[in-house]
């Protein structure tokens, strides 16, 4: 028995997949990462804490992006892409805030023995976001898994995001599992065709060869294990773009 196929349409104002971040400065992928999406899923299930052995049954099942901009017509009549700059927000953490007042003081970063951070209390920090952006992804999953996470990203136990918790998902995401990868993308192209989208570009599991897309990278994002103590493998992938 082949396994199920089942197509996430992500789609918000503003999206953040994080991949090498650090505090002060927080990037964020063109495209959805491996561990963002099963995070999302490990949410809608309430699948909280490390989560080594559910971890351990997704890591080899594969992950297939589609990225959809808005078009418009030009004057010749031809379809174009218009697609959106990366937004930058600027944040101060703990700034404003009156270390004597108890309530406060809590808001101020500190140490991790509670004692006064170096260089004061207020941190800055740039953070970056896609801005009205839709994916299609397609999620291979287990059979045994399948009707599960449809029913949990339909009624999820937890709260979802795109990224971050500011990243508010405004359209439903579990849009059908399907039997092959192919039923998966027509539907999804389906999707597409009545939002006025085009294809940008797609992101392929496990490809080596150059020749085969515009792009082959290494990504650290395939979750080994969750929680506190956060451990990823490498995942190959190449991108492809559209045209």
């Amino acid at each position: 028995m082949s396994n199920p196929y089942l197509l996430l349409w992500l789609e918000a104002p503003l999206q953040s997949w994080g991949f090498d971040s650090k505090f002060g400065r927080r990037e964020t992928l063109k495209f959805p990462t491996r561990s963002g999406v099963v995070g999302l899923v490990c949410s809608a299930l309430g699948a909280g804490g490390e989560q080594r052995e559910l971890l351990a049954e997704f890591s080899s099942l594969r992950q297939t992006v589609i990225s959809f901009v808005r078009s418009r017509q030009t004057e010749n009549g031809k379809q174009k892409l218009d697609r959106e700059p990366l937004l930058r927000d600027f944040q101060m953490v703990g700034s404003g805030y009156d270390d004597r007042d108890p309530w406060m003081s809590l808001m101020i970063p500190k140490t991790i023995s509670g004692g006064r951070s170096v260089g004061g209390g207020t941190k800055m920090t740039y953070r970056f976001y896609l801005q009205d952006t839709f994916f299609a992804v397609i999620f291979e999953s287990l059979p045994q898994q399948s009707l599960e996470i449809a029913e949990a990203l339909r009624n999820p136990v937890w709260d979802l995001y795109l990224g971050r918790k500011n990243c508010v998902p405004t359209d439903f995401i579990y849009r059908g599992t399907f039997e092959t990868q192919e039923e998966a993308e027509k539907s999804a192209y389906d999707i597409a065709t009545e939002k006025n989208l085009l294809e940008d570009f797609r992101v392929l599991d496990g490809v080596d060869d150059i020749d085969e897309c515009d792009e082959v990278m290494t990504l650290n994002d395939i979750p080994v294990q969750f929680g506190m103590d956060k451990r990823y493998r490498d995942r190959r992938v190449g991108v492809r773009y559209a045209g």
